[in-house]
């Protein structure tokens, strides 16, 4: 099985060393920011940066990159100036995937604050909406993630992502990325292969698998339907070994990008030993 596997990969010093650092790691997909998360602010792209990140990435293995948008967005927030800070970053983000030739933006869809769910998701689809008018042209997609549920956290269920994705009018620059951590969390188990299929099965039914575009690889430090968001090291949380196991050896899957948000330090050195369980998982690998 030839799969797509790498981690989320720091810009420290520019977007364009964060290909030289996935280069030296040796994988095929990575995730980016593509400014400071925490800031709402952001210096624009420079040229020559935008052209060195194009130009690294073209002499590399790298098959696929995705952004993750800031922290700070929140596409539901109750707070008009919030909100309106939320929406125009949102923009801002695509376009910068834009400028540097990613296809996808990772984000979560918001917190509903007290609103309620049904509020907050007409709000998310509703900013979507906006931004998408914002970026007419555009072959960037939203990618919206999966939660945990903490909090009042919206797309800690499949039908949120669903019913999101259906008041979306340019259905066709959406897609879904599986944070494993955050479905197990959410009450989705992936531990024996029958819970395993029941999920993915489920997901296919209300989503469908042909918009999952991406997975976030992590453990869980909670257990199973906590709708708390820590992650581990693959193998050392709740989920364990087997559940990455069903996940690296289904084929109708083999095909989707898997991306490591595991912690790590400087060197990344880490994202090394968690791709290493990784690949020894899947049947007959041979490294």
């Amino acid at each position: 099985m030839n799969e797509l596997l790498g981690a989320h990969t720091s810009i420290s010093g520019g977007v364009s060393t964060s290909v030289e650092r996935a280069k030296k790691l040796k994988f095929s997909a990575m995730q980016i920011f593509s400014k400071n998360n925490n800031r709402w602010y952001a210096k624009p792209l420079d040229k020559t940066e935008i052209d060195l990140f194009k130009k690294s990435l073209a002499d590399s293995d790298i098959k696929f990159v995705v952004v993750h948008d800031s922290y700070l967005i929140n596409l539901c927030a109750q707070n008009p100036e919030i909100l309106k800070k939320s929406r125009n970053a949102f923009v801002d983000e695509l376009n910068r995937c834009g400028q540097l030739g990613i296809p996808f933006l990772n984000f979560h869809p918001g917190a509903h604050n007290g609103a309620g769910e049904d509020t907050g998701i007409k709000m998310i689809a509703e900013s979507i909406n906006i931004a998408h008018a914002e970026t007419a042209g555009s072959k960037v997609g939203s990618m919206l993630e999966a939660t945990a549920g903490q909090g009042t956290a919206i797309g800690y269920k499949f039908e949120h992502l669903r019913h999101i994705i259906d008041l979306v009018e340019d259905k066709n620059r959406m897609s879904v990325c599986i944070d494993t951590a955050h479905i197990f969390a959410a009450g989705y188990d992936l531990r024996s292969e029958k819970k395993y299929d029941e999920t993915i099965n489920l997901f296919d039914e209300i989503i469908g698998l042909e918009r999952l575009k991406c997975f976030h690889m992590n453990d869980s430090k909670k257990d199973l339907g906590t709708n708390v968001d820590r992650h581990e090291h693959i193998g050392k949380g709740f989920i364990g070994l087997e559940g990455f196991r069903n996940i690296m050896n289904d084929s109708r899957i083999a095909h989707v990008p898997k991306i490591l948000e595991t912690p790590k330090g400087k060197e990344q050195l880490e994202d090394l030993e968690n791709l290493k369980v990784l690949r020894s998982l899947i049947k007959d690998y041979q490294s």
